[in-house]
């Protein structure tokens, strides 16, 4: 039985970000499936951070550092991004972000062979394939697993910011889903998906995580596909509800976020109430499906509020936390985003408007990912 790792305590809080990307033809513009060579030549390249594969041939995986700062992870990532670029340009495919692939068709994809995804697709059937969507997962230290318990819950409270900001997947299987953020769908669909345990020690947790793995459900934290999650091996709290962003500089500034959320949380500590959990789902649905211009639901202050107007309203108390570090540059990035209600969404549909073509989207986001 897998014994959940202890959690590692960070004197420092800081950040680090995931992405997943796509790997596209640059003579139709589908997903490529060529990860598995792609990956083979980036291993006899030294580079500073990890590059992996994903479930299916035609996604990679990019790990940060840790950071301290917003300067230093932005440019960590476009330095990556630029090596990327290049090395796929040599064998005429091109790297995108977005939340999911607006045109390819999910039984198409390959599994890529290794023994974790080998058993995922034995356990989830379609699923796995379904899987081929593309996210962004943002990692911030945390001093002990009490208080990464204790975000996980806090964090939950503005999950439907870090979903209509990232949002960049509104077409799927060649249609517009009038969703912004159409990806969460699929990860819906796992069992394991949603909200972490109502528990605040991390004694408890423990005990949590022996039982699910005692009744052989689950066999490491990674079969946990909630919206955030503790990470003990590395000393983090994980958000995953974000859709992969069409630009670098995006990424950047939704770490910088979550980075300035954790901190002003964990100084505050405000109190957590389990209603918040009420209203989750609805709030997760109207993010997912109205972007920035949803409305949600506070059953605390028992009210529905603008998302965008909610979001200006967290920026004002972040300033300080944000003017005390370099991340100012970052949270005018979010507060522009609320103010004109602007994400990867509204870009796509604004390049399918003018191109009436999803190829020629797909080729806009090629370009658009590396400048």
């Amino acid at each position: 039985m897998s014994q959940l790792p202890n959690f590692k305590q960070n004197n420092t809080m800081t950040m680090g970000i995931e992405l997943e990307l796509q790997l596209v033809n640059l003579h139709h513009f589908n997903l490529a499936m060529e990860a598995q060579d792609f990956l083979r030549r980036l291993s006899e390249m030294k580079l500073p951070i990890e590059i992996k594969p994903e479930i299916t041939q035609s996604m990679i995986e990019i790990n940060s550092s840790p950071h301290s700062s917003y300067n230093s992870l932005l440019t960590e990532i476009k330095q990556i991004r630029d090596i990327l670029v290049d090395e796929a340009s040599k064998t005429f495919i091109g790297i995108c972000g977005g939340g999911i692939h607006p045109f390819q068709r999910w039984y198409e994809q390959r599994i890529y062979q290794t023994e974790r995804f080998a058993k995922l697709s034995e356990q989830y059937g379609y699923l796995a394939k379904q899987f081929t969507v593309f996210g962004q997962h943002i990692h911030v230290a945390c001093p002990n697993g009490d208080d990464a318990l204790y975000l996980c819950h806090a964090i939950a409270r503005f999950i439907p910011h870090f979903i209509a900001l990232s949002a960049a997947s509104p077409y799927t299987q060649g249609i517009d889903t009038s969703f912004d953020c159409s990806r969460l769908a699929v990860i819906s669909a796992f069992p394991l998906s949603g909200t972490p345990p109502w528990l605040h020690q991390w004694t408890e947790f423990e005990d949590y995580y022996q039982r699910m793995a005692a009744l052989g459900i689950i066999s490491s934290m990674k079969d946990f596909y909630w919206d955030i999650r503790p990470k003990p091996e590395f000393g983090t709290v994980e958000l995953r509800v974000c859709d992969t962003p069409l630009t670098v500089e995006t990424a950047c500034h939704l770490a910088a976020y979550m980075h300035l959320l954790c901190e002003w949380l964990l100084a505050k500590r405000p109190p957590l109430s389990r209603d918040i959990y009420i209203t989750y789902l609805i709030n997760r649905f109207r993010a997912s499906r109205y972007g920035l211009d949803a409305v949600i639901v506070d059953p605390v202050a028992n009210k529905q509020i603008p998302l965008a107007e909610d979001i200006l309203k967290t920026c004002l108390e972040l300033e300080y936390h944000a003017s005390s570090s370099d991340s100012s540059l970052a949270l005018s990035h979010i507060k522009a985003a609320a103010l004109h209600h602007t994400n990867g969404s509204k870009w796509l549909r604004k390049m399918y408007k003018q191109h009436d073509s999803l190829n020629d989207v797909v080729r806009e986001q090629v370009v658009l990912w590396k400048i």
